[in-house]
């Protein structure tokens, strides 16, 4: 029987932990085709079977992507879409499936993939939640409510929240041999959050306090975007005009607006727009670039794109400059990317993040000073630009950073763990406004 849990629900990968009565914890992996990952992805693949619909979520749902069936409807980021009133359901074959369904499904899929967790049998599991939801005007009380009835209708109702950048906390904070007040800095696919807790030595063990929260709905999807929109669009035709009775008009927006996320290339594929895209490259100045535009979308090249810019942002984290060379068909890009380049685009989002940092410290009345050490975490915090606000506060000696792509899930299994103890024992739990 599993004793505690910890679920990990990202934008763009997922993870569970699995903690023991003694305090280990163990992260699970998955299959795939470049063999075992311990991130599973956030996305659904849906097509029709039967009366009903077929799905398949993580890498099974990637692989399929990416082999481009037409009779299939790829969905991946549903977790930008929970706390909006906004979307509440996609038409997938003749079948509503709502956002609760997709994460309902996607959760089954999640523990299924690995053979099961026994959490059925008593085990206490804490799932993370995002401080701040994504998107504009998200509704948090609707989120919670939708994805603790996506947690039931999973077999999972019996799983509590907890903030994520908690989660980070509870690890980093099992091997503290002092009292210290930490900042916790969560860097995921789709928001950046914050939480300040103070760690004490009590005579039950280590306590928490929880100080201060916040956040905000800029991370990791939208430094991709800015590379893509600079680097990549322009040689795709963005900004380009086309003749209409002798006068020059713009290009629609929404083919370049597309590229915000991967999957929403293939949307384009429809015959109408493929045609009317084409009738644009005809009588435009840049119509060679729009007919590779056409090319990349016929071809379903949209996966591939979003590797190439995922790995030339990975390599400026270490390097002054890195090259973006995309080659398939008849597409080519080749581009030199400097990292100062790079931080002016993200120079914006950069802001948001800083923004939400000092909101986060004002709320709790705590100056940079007073906080002991700072835990940087998540795929994001990487970044040079990123890790220099936080060196500037608070001074790199101060910073630390540590499984960054593990340490929620396996943080939030501790805390599962400890909730668990400390109810069959009767006490109250250690961290105060926790959920």
């Amino acid at each position: 029987m599993t004793y505690a849990v910890g679920v990990d629900f990202g934008t763009t990968n997922s993870v569970i932990a699995f903690a023991d009565e003694k305090g280990g914890v163990h992260s699970v992996s998955w299959p795939s085709a470049e063999g075992p990952t311990q991130t599973f992805r956030t996305a659904l693949m849906f097509w029709k079977q039967g009366r009903g619909l077929g799905h398949v979520a993580g890498p099974e749902a990637l692989a399929r992507a990416i082999a481009a069936e037409p009779t299939e409807r790829f969905i991946q980021s549903f977790k930008t879409h929970v706390a909006s009133r906004v979307f509440t359901e996609a038409r997938l074959f003749g079948h509503k499936v709502t956002i609760e369904d997709m994460v309902a499904i996607f959760m089954r899929h999640l523990f299924e993939a690995q053979g099961g967790t026994g959490v059925a049998d008593g085990a206490f599991v804490v799932a993370g939640r995002p401080v701040v939801f994504a998107g504009e005007r998200p509704d948090e009380d609707l989120a919670v409510k939708r994805l603790a009835d996506a947690y039931g209708a999973a077999g999972l109702a019996q799983a509590e929240f907890a903030f994520e950048p908690l989660g980070a906390a509870y690890w980093h904070a099992r091997n503290l041999r002092r009292d210290e007040t930490v900042l916790v800095a969560d860097f995921g696919g789709g928001t950046s959050d914050f939480a300040l807790l103070h760690f004490s030595h009590g005579p039950d063990g280590l306590e928490a306090e929880a100080l201060g929260h916040g956040g905000c709905g800029v991370a990791g999807d939208s430094f991709d975007f800015r590379l893509i929109d600079h680097v990549i669009s322009p040689r795709l035709g963005k900004g380009a005009t086309y003749r209409s009775l002798e006068k020059l008009l713009p290009l629609p927006a929404y083919f370049h607006a597309s590229f915000a996320q991967w999957h929403q290339i293939s949307w384009l594929k429809a015959p109408k727009t493929l045609n009317e895209l084409r009738r644009f490259a005809e009588v435009s100045e840049r119509g060679d670039e729009l007919a590779a535009l056409v090319e990349l979308i016929e071809m379903d090249l949209g996966f591939e794109l979003y590797q190439t810019v995922g790995a030339v942002k990975a390599a400026l984290s270490s390097a002054p400059q890195a090259r973006l060379h995309f080659a398939r068909g008849g597409v080519e890009i080749d581009s030199m990317v400097t990292r100062a380049d790079f931080e002016s685009w993200i120079a914006p989002d950069l802001a948001r993040i800083e923004g939400a940092l000092d909101d986060t410290l004002a709320a709790a009345k705590f100056s940079p000073d007073k906080v002991d050490a700072v835990f940087m975490t998540g795929g994001t915090s990487f970044i040079p630009s990123l890790r220099a606000i936080f060196e500037r506060r608070f001074g790199a000696a101060k910073l630390h950073y540590d499984n960054p792509f593990q340490s929620v899930a396996a943080g939030l299994a501790l805390l599962a763990g400890d909730r668990r103890r400390r109810a069959e024992q009767g006490r109250p739990k250690r961290i105060a406004r926790a959920h």
